[in-house]
């Protein structure tokens, strides 16, 4: 089956590697994507009744299906309907939460070319209607979290645009951000962070 975007790219997922070395150098770094370890988040705070926060789905267009059997369709093309804004939305607290997940293996900054304009304008419009909007960001090759309060990430957009770096350097993640600590249940515990930043 293929999927596209609305430009018409060819959208490819991920490959991961199934040789044992592979498997065991993933093991020892958790074995877990970010979104992995915040779907698994959102599963325990739903379950524990904390939040409801669950990852959007992005909506497809089918454009072509196999019916090999009265019982069965396969879907063998399709597209991405439109273009996504952020990567998880719903309440916490009586608050409307949104926000976009990203990993990266820099070790020293954040590219900006991570995000898209869609995804900025609709943090913008989320953060002037008084929601709770941010990115949680994770630095890969050092395993370390921080959630970034959408303001301090449109301001560097704005810095990005006026010619300034196309970048946000760790070391303004660590002044502007907040930490989140890696546990068990839940895997990334946000909430802490924003019951300090918005609850207390």
């Amino acid at each position: 089956m293929t999927f596209r975007y609305p430009n018409g790219k060819l959208y490819q997922p991920k490959k991961i590697s199934t040789t044992p070395h592979l498997k065991q150098q993933v093991y020892s770094n958790r074995g877990m994507t970010l979104e992995e370890d915040l779907n698994e988040s959102n599963k325990y705070y739903l379950e524990k009744q904390i939040a409801v926060i669950h990852k959007k789905p992005t909506p497809i267009q089918i454009v072509n299906v196999d019916f090999p059997k009265r019982s069965a369709a396969v879907i063998k093309e399709a597209y991405f309907k439109q273009a996504s804004t952020t990567d998880y939305n719903g309440i916490y607290k009586g608050r409307y939460i949104d926000f976009e997940a990203k990993e990266t293996r820099n070790k020293t900054a954040l590219p900006l070319q991570n995000f898209h304009q869609h995804q900025i304008d609709h943090m913008r419009a989320v953060v002037e209607q008084q929601g709770i909007c941010f990115v949680i960001l994770r630095f890969a090759a050092v395993d370390e979290i921080y959630l970034l309060e959408a303001v301090h990430l449109l301001q560097f957009w704005e810095r990005q645009l006026q010619g300034g770096r196309k970048s946000i350097a760790k070391n303004e993640i660590e002044a502007l951000g907040h930490i989140i600590s890696i546990g068990m249940a839940p895997r990334i515990d946000y909430v802490k962070v924003i019951d300090k930043l918005y609850y207390q």
